[in-house]
């Protein structure tokens, strides 16, 4: 039996667009500490490195900085309140499914490795009717460690069925072209996702900018090489 291929997704920014609930989450707990609101368009490119970190910048919007304690209790009020609207606005992007469907029947096997919590990541799959398309959905506190660290791409990979040689990256972030190129796997780059510095300044292996034409990236990465 051969060893399936594994392409593993980033999970915010890349195969949903979460954004929406997340900065609604972000308001609700900058709201309470008497901050204000961070506009949606503005504060998509926050998000990325996880639920404390969007926290922090939201704060760092207002130049607010505050004690550790006072972060920690407002990840609690976050992980609360999102949790409970975690797919009121959140919709896979466009092609998602499409594009998964043409791959499976190329033989090849999915899997999120986010630095989203692993128990946040189930539910919103779970709700979007995604969960099951993936063999294996790991967080940043699966195997304590977060992109980039290679770690947490390597053991997504094999929890997945797979061997990193022949696994590839999809993501729209620098933790997600840094845990690739850790890892000494290809990746390819989203355009419409969530990123401070822009997708292609990060030089990925491929860009693509709709969902559809991820079936032909991951054909032309994986494509044998040719002899002279």
């Amino acid at each position: 039996m051969t060893t399936p291929r594994i392409v593993v997704f980033d999970l915010d920014g890349t195969l949903v667009d979460t954004a929406p609930d997340l900065i609604n989450a972000l308001n609700y707990v900058l709201d309470r500490e008497g901050v204000p609101p961070v506009p949606l368009h503005a504060a998509r490119n926050l998000i990325g490195a996880g639920a404390r970190k969007l926290i922090e910048r939201g704060l760092e919007v207002d130049g607010r900085f505050m004690s550790v304690e006072d972060i920690d209790r407002m990840f609690r009020n976050f992980i609360d309140y999102y949790a409970a609207h975690i797919a009121d606005a959140s919709r896979p992007f466009e092609g998602l499914e499409s594009a998964l469907d043409e791959l499976s029947a190329h033989g090849f096997r999915f899997a999120v490795c986010t630095n989203k919590l692993e128990g946040l990541s189930k539910l919103l799959l779970d709700q979007l009717g995604l969960s099951s398309r993936f063999a294996a959905i790991c967080g940043a506190d699966t195997f304590g460690v977060a992109k980039p660290d290679p770690v947490i791409l390597r053991e997504t990979v094999a929890r997945a069925g797979g061997l990193i040689a022949g696994a590839i990256m999809v993501g729209d972030a620098g933790p997600d072209i840094g845990v690739a190129r850790r890892a000494g796997i290809p990746v390819i780059g989203v355009e419409f996702g969530y990123t401070e510095v822009p997708i292609a300044d990060l030089k990925p292996d491929l860009l693509i900018d709709h969902m559809r034409d991820l079936p032909d990236a991951v054909a032309r990465l994986t494509a044998p090489a040719s002899t002279p």
